[in-house]
């Protein structure tokens, strides 16, 4: 009721007409007291003029309740004023209705008010319907944020402006009041929560909880309305906490803080009936920082602490710029009571939340300066908090939706994202290139891939996570290391699979553009099928996945082999590559561990006077050694001879794999004589290559271009284990 009456009061003040010339009307007299409190030296003449024209626009025009219209920007002003918003704001707020609603234009504001309310004023004007039809509300909320991006004081505006709409909802239809409430729980009350302002975000929740949930409500009414009318067991332990933290010699304001209704009604949902100590906390104010955990050490020494309830949101603030101690202490009657630690400047931000910071193009010193949102930036260690990550991300993707549906479908999505994390992304290319990726709790290795590199995360081919190969869907927890594995841009792409991961617009508007170009061009080529391993894409050959490839030098080698068993590499006899103390003696080089210069080698004499050439590392030198077996000592000679040789290759499917691989191995001279490709498995998959080199020392140069592939993670030589 007393917000109705002072709508009245404000009604009656603009129907006597301005105060005369330079004096204030009385009309803002509330609107100029909150404003002093918070900014005593702030000059009111803007606000003067500001309502001086707001009032003439709109003289004549009444609401749906019959007030005067002007009574509807002096509310969400006065809103403003109290959360202490500066003059910009309170002076745009008064116009925010004109361009709109009245025939004052754009250019009339800019030329009289400045180009900052010029803008703030245009951000919050909505899109005409008869231009825009049913996307008319969709778009304005597009431009509105986009606004926003460059000014937060845009949406503070049209928060307050939802507010007082809210208050005033009764007078609608029922119909059109679900319809507001609904946009409100959607997309409203979360960017309130996002930008840390708690005062209008809970009496916003409450205003939808009585229109979309009325029996509930009225329930909710009445057990708060019983809850009142008895003693409240939170004032004696109010009592009991300032009388310890005045024997601890801690100044501080104890506070009895009631649970709004929703919040009274969540928790009965959680926790069945409610005791008497939970229909409202103890708030608990202090001066400085340190403070805070003096009086948590108190807390936790003189009563019984719920260790369960304790959450520091000093050290570690949520993503809206949001600090308190939070925790849960029980009395020696046993009655249980929440506990809000914070400082003033706390507070005041957990209220207003970016109105507290001001004007985010004001510079240090600037006049009327606002130390509390300068502290509270320094804290929270962003270089801007008016532009926080969530609202970077929300501009990238929006840009790309491509129509208004889409924008309207993903915004709330988006918005129900409730928590944010923050990963440490480094790219492949080496040592300091990392990056922090703030993404939305719940986010995957795909999420970061298009938040780290746009459109291009279509590369994505697999992920490391804390230093260990990671599903594409893997969900990401606050602190992770990240590495992103890509392939070449153009040579890769996400299937369909990839929408299940996918939990931030931008990557789920990137993959469904792909893929609805991918069905327009009919999709894969002819001769190719796109598989899905875990949602991995790749493209693979219809056919079996072993391939024989003879180029001349291989055909040479392979005509010198000796015979193997059927699929296995084949090993030449080489009498010019490795010399012993043994004259004429014939050497071979072991099949189970292919040594090639300049390996380090040890040799065992076999039967008919011929010596097997081992790495020293194989298993099989270990295993003859143990059984009694003497050793030949065996040395490379420099001649330049060819070897023969297998590798494994360690990779992350992806389409055109085989094809890069054998080019990287053909563009370091070497010839592929046979390629094997395992069936994928968790996203991996082996290439195993019999090759022939010209020059056996031309093999870790060989490797090293085989491992800078996109998606190959290791290349190893192939070592056959022995029964």
């Amino acid at each position: 009721m007393s917000a109705v009456r002072s709508l009245r009061k404000l009604g009656r003040a603009a129907l006597l007409g301005p105060s005369p010339r330079h004096a204030l009307p009385d009309a803002i007299e509330h609107v100029a007291k909150a404003h002093r409190a918070h900014h005593p030296g702030a000059d009111l003449d803007i606000l003067r003029r500001a309502y001086v024209l707001a009032e003439y626009s709109h003289r004549g025009q009444t609401r749906k309740s019959g007030e005067p219209y002007i009574t509807h920007p002096l509310a969400v002003t006065l809103i403003l004023a109290e959360l202490g918003a500066e003059t910009t704001t309170l002076t745009a707020s008064l116009l925010h209705d004109t361009v709109e609603d009245t025939d004052v234009t754009l250019e009339q504001v800019r030329a009289e008010f400045g180009e900052e309310v010029g803008y703030l004023v245009d951000g919050v004007t909505k899109l005409e319907k008869v231009d825009y039809g049913a996307a008319a509300e969709p778009e304005t909320f597009r431009k509105m944020l986009v606004a926003t991006g460059n000014d937060v004081r845009v949406m503070s505006i049209k928060l307050a402006d939802r507010l007082h709409n809210m208050r005033t909802l009764g007078v609608m239809r029922p119909e059109k009041q679900a319809r507001i409430a609904r946009v409100t729980r959607d997309v409203l009350i979360p960017l309130a929560e996002r930008l840390g302002v708690q005062a209008l975000k809970t009496e916003l929740e409450d205003l939808v909880f009585a229109v979309l949930h009325p029996e509930e409500y009225a329930r909710t009414r009445e057990l708060i309305r019983d809850h009142n009318a008895g003693a409240d067991p939170l004032a004696e332990i109010a009592e009991s906490v300032r009388a310890v933290l005045r024997e601890a010699d801690i100044a501080a304001e104890v506070l009895i803080r009631p649970r709004h209704f929703l919040s009274v009604h969540r928790a009965r949902a959680k926790r069945g009936e409610l005791g008497p100590c939970d229909f409202g906390r103890l708030l608990i104010l202090v001066a400085e920082n340190a403070d805070c955990y003096a009086v948590l050490g108190e807390l936790h020494t003189c009563f019984t602490p719920m260790m369960s309830e304790f959450k520091d949101f000093i050290a570690v603030p949520k993503f809206n710029l949001y600090q308190s101690l939070h925790t849960a202490v029980a009395d020696t009657a046993g009655r249980v009571a929440e506990v809000l630690v914070r400082t003033r400047r706390m507070h005041r931000v957990a209220e207003a939340g970016v109105i507290a910071l001001g004007d985010p193009h004001r510079t240090s010193g600037a006049p009327h300066a606002d130390p509390v949102g300068e502290a509270a930036a320094a804290d929270d260690g962003r270089a801007d908090p008016t532009r926080p990550g969530w609202l970077e991300r929300l501009l990238e993707w929006q840009s790309h939706a491509p129509d208004p549906d889409t924008f309207w479908a993903e915004l709330r999505d988006d918005l129900a994202q409730d928590r944010e994390i923050t990963v440490f992304c480094t790219d492949p290319g080496g040592p300091g290139r990392t990056a922090a990726l703030h993404l939305p709790a719940g986010a995957t290795c795909v999420d970061a891939a298009y938040a780290r590199y746009g459109a291009a995360g279509h590369a994505l081919v697999g992920a490391r996570v804390d230093g260990r190969l990671a599903a594409l869907g893997t969900v990401l927890r606050d602190g992770d290391s990240l590495q992103l594995l890509m392939a070449p841009e153009g040579t890769s792409g996400p299937s369909p699979q990839w929408l299940e991961h996918a939990r931030t617009p931008t990557a789920r508007i990137a993959i469904r553009t792909w893929l609805d170009a991918c069905a327009e061009d009919g999709g894969p080529a002819e001769g190719e099928r796109t598989e899905g391993t875990g949602g991995e894409a790749r493209t693979a050959p219809p056919a079996a996945t072993r391939a024989s490839l003879h180029p001349p030098a291989a055909a040479a080698a392979a005509s010198a082999a000796e015979p193997d068993a059927p699929g296995r590499a084949v090993q030449p006899r080489d009498r010019s590559a490795a010399v012993v103390g043994l004259p004429g003696a014939l050497v071979r080089l072991a099949r189970c561990c292919t040594p090639v210069p300049p390996d380090a080698v040890v040799g065992f004499a076999v039967r008919g006077g011929a010596v097997t050439v081992h790495r020293k590392g194989c298993p099989t030198v270990a295993r003859m050694t143990a059984a009694g077996r003497e050793t030949v000592t065996v040395r490379w000679q420099d001649s330049g001879a060819g070897c023969r040789v297998t590798l494994h290759a360690e990779s992350l499917s992806r389409p055109h794999l085989l094809a890069d691989l054998t080019e990287a191995i053909a563009a370091e001279g070497a010839a592929v004589v046979s390629a094997e490709v395992e069936p994928p498995r968790e996203h991996r998959v082996r290439h195993t290559y019999t090759l022939w080199l010209e020059d056996a020392g031309e093999l870790p140069r060989l490797m090293r271009a085989m491992r800078e592939v996109p998606g190959v993670y290791d290349v190893v030589r192939a070592t056959r284990t022995q029964p």
